[in-house]
């Protein structure tokens, strides 16, 4: 049981989910040590043999089914490995990006031929999954894309440019957004894979440098006259990308929800052991009022926020989590990881400010939470509809 006392819900109690939870911990045990993460951080980008030792280990393509190569599992192994990351410190790898955002654009909409061409790869790690959405013209807008993919005989010609593309200097499988009809607005969107080995007029532009997640290669992505057979068009028609996107974002929304709860957890044990062991005024941090409080309304806040994230997994595992919970989920659970970690970094005094100690990277990183997978702003938008 964590710092915030809840019990799994059954759904996640069961022996393997158990067994598997204890498996990825010793991995990132052993794969990717404090050591090993700084050194991420240092050169801004988690070694590309990660991925492969994690392909090793069964952990890409945890909820893909098995006759693509992945492991067979549901969102709770997604659920598993997300949460160990936030609670074991890896900051920086985008494992749960390749996992549980792009593979499930090819699960989902893909043709037999194209499942068959690219799980077993992202399975195993020879391919490294990005999606390519945001433009330095639109972001939580994504009918506002400028990128096109013209029909020419049998290939697609892709121009345009992307940022903010986490694992952009890693990954050789991209899902572009792209317009292949721009005058059909949302009906004019489709998603294209492009594999970036040998791809001509493919460029990555600058590792970009960030307020947090240091380790991560969030990167500028450009395609200038970029060719892909048709049969990279994911799905067999034209215009359905926007549905799509549509489609698979609230489970994307409730992954930045159980990152976040994983820092709340993490940010919460990590300062209560401190103002245990640190001393002020003859007696530990702990042993003051307003250190009580804090602390009390912190766990408090988590608590609801952990029994929130669980409803959701499960709404979501029985297929019926909406996009407006899901937006809540989004919003409120980020909202409150900043607001307990910044919390939590007051309790360290000046300690707190220095980047060797965690709590500090986990407030830089935080903040992008309320930023990505939509604005929390229009997290609101989309929750105010169903008023």
């Amino acid at each position: 049981m964590s710092v915030l006392n809840v019990e799994k819900p059954a759904f996640m109690a069961e022996e393997d989910i158990a067994i598997f939870e204890d498996a990825v911990g010793k991995f990132f045990d052993e794969h990717a040590s404090e050591t090993t993460v700084a050194k991420w951080r240092k050169n801004h980008c988690v070694d590309r043999d990660m991925w492969t030792k994690a392909g090793e280990a069964g952990l890409l393509g945890l909820s893909t089914p098995e006759q693509y190569g992945g492991a067979g599992g549901d969102y709770r192994h997604e659920v598993v490995l997300m949460e160990q990351l936030g609670l074991k410190g890896v900051d920086g790898f985008g494992i749960s990006l390749h996992n549980a955002i792009v593979m499930p654009y090819i699960t989902h909409y893909g043709t037999e031929e194209q499942k068959q061409r690219w799980l077993p790869r992202l399975a195993t790690g020879e391919l490294v999954a990005a999606i390519a959405m945001t433009e330095p013209g639109a972001g939580s807008d994504l009918q506002a894309i400028k990128t096109t993919a013209k029909k020419v005989g049998n290939q697609y010609v892709i121009n345009g440019s992307k940022t903010f593309i986490t694992n952009g200097q890693t990954a050789n499988l991209i899902i572009v957004v792209a317009k292949t009809d721009a005058s059909a607005g949302a009906r004019g969107t489709s998603l294209l894979v492009v594999e970036t080995d040998g791809a001509e007029g493919f460029e990555r532009g600058r590792n970009l440098d960030k307020l947090g997640q240091e380790a991560q290669d969030t990167s500028e992505l450009f395609f200038n006259e970029v060719k892909v057979p048709t049969e990279n068009l994911l799905g067999t028609d034209e215009g359905q990308g926007f549905f799509q996107l549509m489609g698979q974002l609230p489970q994307e929304r409730l992954n930045i929800a159980v990152q976040g709860i994983a820092t709340i957890e993490r940010a919460l044990a990590l300062t209560i052991a401190y103002v245990k062991e640190r001393k002020a005024f003859g007696k530990a941090i702990l042993d003051f009022q307003n250190t009580q409080f804090v602390l009390a309304e912190c766990k408090t806040e988590g608590t609801v926020a952990r029994v929130f994230v669980n409803h959701c997994i499960e709404q979501h595992l029985a297929g019926k989590l909406d996009a407006a919970t899901a937006s809540m989920a989004k919003y409120w659970v980020s909202d409150l990881e900043n607001k307990i970690v910044d919390r939590c970094l007051q309790l360290f005094g000046g300690f707190g400010f220095m980047n060797e100690y965690p709590i500090a990277r986990m407030y830089r990183d935080s903040r992008v939470q309320r930023i990505y997978g939509g604005t929390n702003e229009i997290m609101k938008l989309l929750i105010a509809r169903t008023l």
